[in-house]
């Protein structure tokens, strides 16, 4: 595995949500008494080292991450400052990635956002302007607008940092910018969003 199975666990990135919805359902292991889903952490393993060799195909400055969420934003602004990739978080402005005349439009390849649901904009646009989306996907999330989906708690600031630190870290490795994993320059914590960002609710 791309990281040891008690920090995956101890970082609760196998907690789904007590919402299920049929698109999720290969992706979950087991459902608690208390009708908690858990995510198979096998598939999220390998989902996440399957993305970072997808991403690796573009260049830095073709990939956008967006978040809406609070709790999202620090990743994904570590994931940009460990890849060169550009990032969108708090408010995504309608318009952005499909009209030219917007004055914050932008044109990436490909785009990863946190949350189906709170980035639903952005999903749709890149839909429209043909851009493939990767998204974190949690037990509640449909997946009308995703091309490929990383299973995993998309609700939980140490969740949020596994995956982006992972993904950052495959994307450099995949693309030869380092030679191993080790030579990754960052820990997990520093992907972290401070205890201050407003939590998610459970969905």
């Amino acid at each position: 595995m791309l990281l040891d199975k008690e920090k995956y666990l101890s970082s609760g990135v196998n907690i789904g949500t007590r919402r299920r919805v049929e698109d999720m359902k290969p992706f979950i292991y087991r459902v608690k008494k208390n009708k908690l889903a858990i995510i198979d952490l096998e598939k999220t393993d390998k989902r996440i080292e399957t993305a970072g060799k997808f991403l690796a195909n573009y260049e830095p400055e073709d990939i956008l991450l967006i978040s809406r969420k609070e709790i999202g934003h620090k990743p994904i602004v570590k994931f940009a400052e460990a890849t060169g990739a550009k990032k969108i978080f708090g408010r995504f402005m309608p318009g952005t990635l499909t009209n030219p005349n917007n004055e914050n439009f932008i044109e990436p390849k490909v785009i990863v956002i946190t949350d189906p649901i709170e980035d639903k904009q952005a999903a749709g646009e890149a839909i429209e302007a043909r851009i493939p989306v990767t998204a974190l996907c949690d037990t509640v999330n449909k997946l009308d607008y995703i091309d490929y989906v990383i299973p995993c708690n998309n609700k939980g600031r140490k969740s949020l940092a596994v995956v982006y630190y992972l993904l950052a870290r495959e994307y450099l490795l995949n693309r030869g910018v380092i030679d191993s994993r080790k030579d990754f320059n960052y820990e997990i914590e520093e992907f972290e969003a401070d205890e201050s960002a407003e939590p998610d609710e459970d969905q």
